[in-house]
């Protein structure tokens, strides 16, 4: 990308916020947010981060300064959000390096549940206000009539593209979920393969932090314990993994999860897998008949009490 295709606004916001224009482009990255990795005249080179702006911005990127400044593997914002328009702006350090960890066997569920833990530890100090909503994959606590939250992308399309076990799952899941009396904490609700780096078996960098959300923690801990290998299309781990991920957690956090809590977790794990199948057929990319949810929801419903 040349400086020229840089959003109008761009240059203008990096000589404010930060002090100097940007003079070199190192990389854009475009999903739900525009990410800008850019060398500034200064000879810095930042990542700006720019998304539509839900009310949410200012409670992750307080959350993630928190964890930088107690030395979490995070990049470290260098201002806050500003309203540019219907977007927040930030912009943090730029944190190059490192791979991902792929894999989804029980050795590697455990490596992700190590970082997983001193992430929601580090949290758990905090004051930051909720960041709600919480982001759609994992919004089943949503008050919208149906299963699934209003999303009108998704909602103005031809649902009877959706397997009807989908359906199923979510719907059983969704009723577990809300079922449990349980305090919400903040915790990362996007923790895929796909959003952490690491130096061998060592953890370098977690990103995505504007995927926060606001709910149990053991709901937070079955759901990453669902997603941790993703790095694209809709999966799940094998079970034993998942069950890996869930203790290794409870050892480093020091305190085992009651027999509700463990309920959760398992219920947990299948709402984003629901929910990213959903989408796949909502787009014309139908699952296979042997896809992990539906060789899997059987099991981890059970293990839900669901």
């Amino acid at each position: 990308m040349a400086l020229d295709d840089l959003p109008g606004w761009l240059p203008v916001w990096c000589a404010g916020q930060l002090g100097a224009e940007p003079v070199g482009v190192r990389f854009e990255l475009r999903s739900m947010s525009a990410v800008f990795g850019l060398r500034l005249a200064d000879g810095r080179d930042v990542v700006v981060k720019a998304r539509e702006d839900d009310g949410r911005a200012a409670s992750c990127v307080a959350a993630q300064t928190w964890l930088a400044d107690k030395g979490f593997p995070c990049p470290r914002p260098l201002t806050a959000p500003v309203g540019v328009g219907v977007l927040a702006v930030h912009a943090e350090e730029f944190r190059p390096g490192g791979e991902p960890l792929p894999g989804d066997s029980p050795d590697v569920a455990v490596a992700y549940a190590e970082v997983f833990a001193g992430l929601m530890s580090g949290l758990a100090g905090s004051a930051v206000p909720p960041p709600l909503p919480n982001p759609r994959w994992s919004r089943w606590d949503h008050r919208d009539s149906g299963v699934w939250p209003s999303i009108g992308s998704l909602d103005e399309l031809d649902q009877r593209a959706v397997p009807a076990y989908v359906v199923d799952t979510a719907r059983r899941v969704r009723e577990r979920l809300l079922a449990a009396d349980l305090p919400c904490v903040l915790g990362h609700a996007d923790f895929e393969a796909q959003n952490l780096c690491w130096h061998g078996t060592e953890v370098w960098a977690v990103h995505d932090w504007d995927s926060l959300a606001w709910q149990p923690e053991a709901a937070l801990v079955g759901a990453a314990g669902g997603a941790f290998p993703k790095t694209g299309p809709a999966t799940l781990p094998p079970i034993e993994s998942s069950a890996a991920f869930l203790a290794a957690y409870q050892d480093h956090r020091g305190r085992r999860f009651s027999e509700e809590e463990q309920e959760v977790a398992w219920a947990a794990s299948l709402w984003t897998a629901a929910h990213d199948v959903r989408w796949e057929a909502l787009h014309g990319k139908a699952p296979n008949a042997d896809d992990a949810l539906r060789t899997q929801a059987a099991e981890r419903l059970r293990r839900a009490n669901a």
